[in-house]
């Protein structure tokens, strides 16, 4: 569970710091705050953590998507390169800005192939999504590689990797923009709440306008009186997850390191284990160990191994088999089923493209994700547990 195992005194002390002002808002009622500004700190050092030259924290990491979405201007008739492999929240952003999600194949890495990723490029294609899924790094380089030979926008969904990096340099800081998630799940905790980062002013700036209905956030003026370039709405961070977030932050390089330390102990009990394989993590030092992903032979064997597991107390997870991480799996998307009656955006005359999702054009997710089991990390993993977890992976082998 991540940042969650370690909500303490220190995240208590933040938001009595809040509670104490009684504003639990963004924004205005300076004099009441009493200098307790959660929010634009946490910003701060969130961006100076990333090595990012802006952050805006927002409502949910499913929000910061399509705040940035938005800011980059994707919209009806355009199509947004996304991996079949990733949670549906991604998908519905580009759904919720009216463009058209294309399906994308994965790698060894799980996630985006960026070989795949250009075969789906199409006249329509404006920007493509690549996913850190479970917690590791995708082949960025080689994404934004391909991206700039298109001219096409990144948004790097980095919800499931924050403080994660790619030779050294942090995660969701590679494209135009990047996105995090700070739910309950998450590598770090705000309850909800996410962030959106960039080093492009620009962009910043219009995330900045459309998250808080336009409002052009003028120091220099009383919140009724600010300018407005846009409309917008309200994904706005509450004080409250901004406190926590501060919190949490300084806690996060901890985090990542004992994950990592736990995450190598049941490494080293599979894999001495015949038949069995690792996912492949383009770059191990920039991996957070949020989860453990290893593949077996066929899906019928890794089906009777992970009911041996179970068996035996350990808990594992088969994605091709989840039905909120796996687009074939997911019946309401593929019936085309969104809150608008009408089917938009995919009745949406402006759309000229063709886009199918049958499950047969993704034959390398079809194959690694039906073979592959994932064990999720703990930050705390005393001796008696992983212990407890060896055994069961010993009885478990016996099958094999």
């Amino acid at each position: 569970m991540a940042g969650a195992e370690l909500i303490g005194k220190e995240e208590i002390k933040e938001i009595m710091d809040v509670l104490e002002t009684g504003v639990l808002m963004r924004g205005d009622f300076f004099k009441e705050r009493k200098g307790a500004l959660k929010v634009p700190q946490f910003e701060k050092d969130f961006a100076r953590y990333c090595g990012a030259k802006f952050a805006l924290g927002v409502t949910s990491g499913s929000a910061a998507l399509k705040v940035a979405l938005t800011a980059l201007d994707v919209g009806p008739g355009d199509e947004v390169i996304v991996p079949a492999f990733t949670f549906i929240a991604t998908w519905e952003a580009v759904l919720e800005v009216g463009a058209i999600p294309v399906m994308g194949d994965i790698d060894g890495s799980l996630n985006l192939d960026p070989d795949d990723m250009e075969r789906r490029i199409t006249p329509f294609t404006k920007a493509v999504v690549p996913v850190h899924m479970l917690g590791a790094p995708a082949r960025i380089d080689r994404i934004i590689e391909v991206a700039g030979k298109h001219n096409l926008l990144v948004l790097e969904d980095n919800a499931q990797a924050c403080g994660g990096h790619f030779r050294g340099k942090k995660l969701g800081t590679f494209g135009d923009m990047g996105i995090f998630s700070f739910d309950y799940y998450k590598t770090m905790t705000t309850a909800e709440g996410g962030m959106v980062v960039t080093d492009r002013q620009d962009l910043y700036e219009r995330a900045d306008w459309y998250h808080d209905h336009g409002h052009d956030h003028n120091p220099d003026v009383g919140r009724a009186l600010e300018g407005r370039t846009i409309l917008g709405f309200n994904y706005r961070m509450n004080e409250l997850q901004g406190a926590l977030g501060l919190a949490q932050l300084r806690k996060l390089d901890y985090i990542i390191a004992e994950q990592r330390k736990n995450k190598e102990a049941v490494r080293g009990m599979l894999k001495s284990i015949k038949g069995i394989g690792f996912r492949n993590v383009p770059d191990p030092e920039g991996d957070t160990a949020t989860f453990l992903a290893f593949n077996l032979t066929d899906e019928e064997t890794t089906a009777r191994f992970q009911k041996a597991l179970g068996d035996n107390g350990v808990n594992t997870v088969c994605f091709k088999k989840n039905l909120w991480h796996y687009l074939p799996n997911w019946e309401h998307f593929l019936a085309q089923s969104t809150a608008n009656s009408r089917k938009y955006p995919f009745r949406d005359p402006s759309y000229r493209g063709k886009v199918s999702y049958d499950r047969s054009a993704i034959p390398q997710a079809e194959d690694i994700l039906g073979r592959t089991l994932v064990m999720g990390i703990s930050v705390k993993m005393p001796e008696e547990r992983l212990a407890a977890i060896q055994e069961g992976i010993q009885k478990a082998a016996k099958i094999l």
